[in-house]
This record gives structure tokens, sequence and C-alpha cells, in this order.
């Protein structure tokens, strides 16, 4: 059915995003109508209640680890898990989903590494089809990015004020070099941003290259 299937694309790319042992499933059923109920609907030799939604009611589960029970994913995830529920449904229906703009809030809360490397690739390839607004503090994602933008905190004695600003592509290196545990005044530190920056746009040219000879 189209719900396993839903739940077995999920599962595998949550398997790269630091969730080996996750397993997604999604659980269609229908609620009996109430007698003489206003919206009800006879499907299959049962009335059951219509909603504005339809009579399903979809509900996706999470059995974040081998041994666990899965939950409604709202009860059984922590916000980072979450996120990554999120993402990992969002990249299975890229090409379906009609909402243009999509924000990320910890996406790579706890984890690094490789792991987020594997979610910075995977952000990347969904900003090909949407608008893709991560916050994070891993350069491993961060360097993903097409534009990136930094948050400044001033504080004096009475006010304390936020500001965003762009980085230019020196900016970026010592930005990033500043997230490797604060390296920015160090060549090493910059070196590593720098891989990580030719990292991510090899990786994006790759795919790139491929979806257009795909088409």
């Amino acid at each position: 059915s189209a719900a396993d299937k839903l739940g077995t694309a999920v599962t595998a790319e949550l398997a790269g995003l630091a969730m080996s042992h996750a397993e997604l499933s999604v659980v269609v059923h229908q609620k009996l109508a109430e007698p003489g109920a206003d919206f009800a609907l006879a499907v299959a030799g049962r009335t059951v209640h219509a909603g504005p939604d339809g009579a399903d009611e979809v509900e996706l589960r999470l059995r974040p680890h081998r041994g666990a029970n899965p939950l409604p994913v709202h009860k059984g995830a922590s916000g980072g898990e979450l996120s990554r529920v999120m993402l990992a449904i969002e990249v299975v229906l890229a090409h379906t989903d009609p909402v243009p703009t999509l924000v990320f809030d910890e996406v790579d809360a706890g984890v690094g590494g490789r792991a987020a490397v594997e979610i910075g690739k995977r952000l990347a390839a969904l900003a090909r089809s949407h608008q893709v607004i991560v916050v994070t503090h891993l350069p491993q994602v961060a360097a993903f990015a097409d534009r990136h933008l930094v948050v400044d905190k001033t504080v004096d004695a009475t006010v304390t004020e936020s500001s965003v600003r762009a980085l230019d592509d020196g900016e970026r290196v010592v930005e990033l070099a500043r997230m490797l545990a604060g390296l920015d005044s160090t060549d090493t530190g910059r070196a590593h941003a720098e891989e990580l920056l030719s990292l991510a746009d090899k990786e994006k040219r790759k795919k790139t290259s491929g979806t257009k000879r795909r088409k």
C-alpha cells in the first residue's frame, strides 16, 4: 500500500541521519460514525465518519530504536528526532510537496561527524526544489548552504540586540573555522573550513549533474 511504501522510504532515509535503528510506520484507520451523524459515509459496508479531510485518519508512528514500542511521532520523538523525521519525509516527498519554504531548527541535534555531512547533503538536495532555511551550529551542515547568514548579538548596559548579516566567501571560511571549536585564528582551522566548503560544493555539483542526466 501507499502507507507501507512511505514508511519504508522514510525509514531508509532515517538510516543515514544518525537514526540507523529507527523505523517509521504509517497507520491508516477510519472512525466509525455515530448513528444519525451528519458527516457519515458508507464505505465497504461500514458507516464511517467523514471529516473535512476525508474518511481516513492517518497517524505516523516512530520506533526510535530497537526494543522500543512504536508511538505517535509527537509523543515518541525528541525535538532532534522529530526534525530528522520531518527532513526524511520532505526528502521522500520533495517532488510532490507544494510547500515552497521549509524551516528546520536543530535538525542536527545530537549528531556530528559523518551523520552531520549526510544531513547537509539531504538539505542541499531538498533546496533544489524548495527554499530551505536551516538553523544550525554544525559546520558540516552550514558548509552546504548556498547563502550563509550569521546572527550577532550586541549588549550594552540596558539592551540586547540581535542582527543578521550575510557572509561573503572569505568571511564564510572564518565563520566555519570558528564553528570548528573556535579555530578561526589558526591556519589549520581555516584549511579545514575550506576543505568542508570544497566537499559540499563537489557534492552539490554531483547531485545537480546527476539530476540533469536523469532528465
